[in-house]
């Protein structure tokens, strides 16, 4: 499992070194700040800042979803909207690569 993690390290530092507009990182502090959150959650505090469509937040989170391994997706049903949230395992690993201290405790 240790091998799986580095991978995932590994690529999750390139997301973060390829950032040239603050967004990813963005993003990022979204889900270590909010337990849980849709794509329209995401986009409603990401367009406050920043100038994106509802598809560019969407295409971000999948890719950050199925490429990078670091969010869970849930949905109660097939009429309700995916939820997704960062994986406690990889809370740390985006808090230090992020460089946000580890003490810091999420709010919610």
């Amino acid at each position: 499992m240790g091998s799986l993690k580095e991978k995932i390290k590994k690529r999750l530092e390139k997301y973060i070194e390829l950032d040239t507009s603050g967004i990813r990182n963005f993003i990022l502090n979204i889900f270590l700040n909010v337990k849980e959150a849709t794509v329209d959650v995401v986009y409603n505090i990401l367009s406050k800042k920043y100038d994106v469509s509802h598809n560019m937040v969407a295409s971000m989170i999948g890719y950050i979803h199925s490429k990078l391994g670091i969010l869970k997706a849930h949905k109660e049903s097939y009429k309700t909207t995916i939820v997704y949230s960062l994986k406690d395992d990889y809370i740390d690993m985006v808090k230090t690569l992020l460089k946000i201290p580890i003490s810091n405790a999420i709010s919610e």
